[in-house]
């Protein structure tokens, strides 16, 4: 999964460099925004970047409920119930205060 996101991130980059480092001109730059976006279509590329996703907003969920277990108690009481409130909001999967959820 990393590997493939260092890829991508590579070969955008490569593609970026190119871009600006040349004088190829403007077809070459509607070629290269053409292939870039078809690869961003590319259901393998869409499924990687979605899976990673997934798992980004479940470590961020965990590490959301380990911290606020943690600093709870060393926070005024006000703090304290608006993390409490916070996290059982989460655990119901209603949606957080950004209009997400964690789904």
């Amino acid at each position: 999964m990393a590997v493939m996101r260092y890829r991508l991130t590579f070969i955008a980059g490569l593609a970026l460099g190119y871009v600006l480092g040349t004088r190829a001109g403007r077809e070459r730059y509607e070629k290269l925004k053409k292939t870039a976006r078809e690869i961003s279509q590319n259901p393998t590329v869409r499924n990687t970047a979605e899976s990673a996703a997934q798992q980004t907003r479940q470590y961020a969920g965990k590490a959301f409920h380990s911290v606020s277990e943690k600093v709870e108690s060393r926070v005024p009481d006000s703090v304290a119930d608006r993390v409490r409130s916070l996290r059982e909001r989460g655990a119901t999967g209603e949606d957080d205060d950004w209009g997400t959820s964690n789904t």
